[in-house]
This record gives C-alpha cells, sequence and structure tokens, in this order.
C-alpha cells in the first residue's frame, strides 16, 4: 500500500514507533537480513496502553468507527479500566472527510486534552489523517489501531490464542470477512512477496 501511496510511506517514515502488526512483516524481516522482531498487534497496544493509564488514573479519546461501537467500548472500558476517563467521536463515514470534518474533530480532541488517542479508521486512513494533522491534534501519544475497536467492542472477533500463536490471525480474519479482505490478503500479500523478493535479489547483488 505504501508503495502505491507516498503520502501513506511519509506518513509511515515520520512515525515516533513503527510496531510490526502483522506476522509478514516478522517473517519478512527475518528472511532480509535475519533480524528476530516479536508480533505486536494494535490489540497489545492497546490494552497495555488501557492498563497504563488504569495506573496512572489518565485518560483516552476514540476516534472513528460508529456510535454504536464506541458505547459499546465506553460501557466496556468503564467495568474493566475504572480508573480511565474516556470520551469519544464518531465521524462521518466517507473517504475523505473535509474542513468542516475535521475541525469538529479535532475541537472534540482539544476539548477533553487526553494522554492518549486511538484512531480507528482503518489504513492508510487513520495514519493519513494523524500526521496531516499531528501538529493539531492535542494528545500525547497517537495510536492507529483500526479494527480494535470493533474486536474490543465485541462486534468482531479476534482469532484465537492458538492461531496468533501459529501465525494465522489473517487466515481467521480473511475467513471471517472474505468479501471486505480477500483483496487484502490475496491480491496484496502476493504484491508484499513479491516486493520481500525483489529487496532480497537486491540486497546480495
Amino acid at each position: 500500500m505504501a508503495q502505491k501511496n507516498l503520502k501513506f510511506s511519509e506518513a509511515l517514515k515520520n512515525s515516533d514507533v513503527l510496531l510490526p502488526d502483522g506476522i509478514s512483516i516478522v517473517w519478512a524481516k527475518r528472511f532480509l537480513d535475519g533480524t528476530a522482531l516479536k508480533k505486536i498487534a494494535g490489540a497489545d497496544l492497546f490494552h497495555y496502553q488501557m492498563n497504563r493509564l488504569n495506573e496512572s488514573q489518565g485518560s483516552c479519546f476514540f476516534l472513528g468507527s460508529t456510535t454504536q461501537t464506541l458505547q459499546l467500548i465506553k460501557a466496556k472500558a468503564a467495568l474493566e479500566f475504572p480508573h480511565v476517563k474516556v470520551e469519544t467521536y464518531s465521524p462521518p463515514f466517507k473517504n475523505t472527510f473535509n474542513d468542516q470534518d475535521n475541525t469538529a474533530m479535532l475541537a472534540a480532541i482539544h476539548q477533553f486534552n487526553p494522554d492518549v488517542l486511538f484512531i480507528g479508521m482503518t489504513a492508510p486512513k487513520q495514519e493519513l489523517w494523524a500526521y496531516e494533522h499531528f501538529e493539531q491534534i492535542q494528545a500525547k501519544h497517537i495510536c492507529c489501531i483500526g479494527a480494535v475497536f470493533d474486536f474490543y467492542a465485541g462486534t468482531t472477533h479476534r482469532a484465537p490464542q492458538w492461531l496468533i500463536t501459529l501465525g494465522l490471525e489473517w487466515l481467521f480474519r480473511f475467513v471471517s470477512e472474505p468479501k471486505r479482505l480477500w483483496k487484502r490478503y490475496l491480491i496484496g500479500n502476493t504484491q508484499f512477496i513479491f516486493l520481500i523478493l525483489k529487496e532480497k535479489f537486491r540486497s546480495l547483488v
């Protein structure tokens, strides 16, 4: 995706931290130069941040998804992380936000001034929005975690742990939502493998 969308590539390269959220990244890095990475999914980052905020009595803001999903998140977080102050905002469902949309989102975040901003709009939309508005966002940490909103709300189920351990979480997601994800996993993964092989060959020449 980043090969085709240069703005997305720029957003990734300028992030403070990039997590290997996908077993393919872990395998590719090991294949390219022998580096042993550990997969850190968005759900892992989310629970780490929420536990940290619960201990420090901090605050977080959820930007993205539907009002119904956000209500489920808020109710569940109140039970599991009672010391975390939570606020949410559901932006309009559209491919491109206009100035009015962006102003409303930023105003909601600014008013709450959270320790952590969780953005769940799927890639590359969430990364691009965070990158383009980085200087205006009033939050100490910005975490783009996509599908974690639905996982935590319970509207979509994450793969069981044994599949995650085997590196097959992607297969579970594909089987669960084939119409939405077939292009990402069948075409996208094939392109990814080709690019990795190309990079490996380049390093050997």
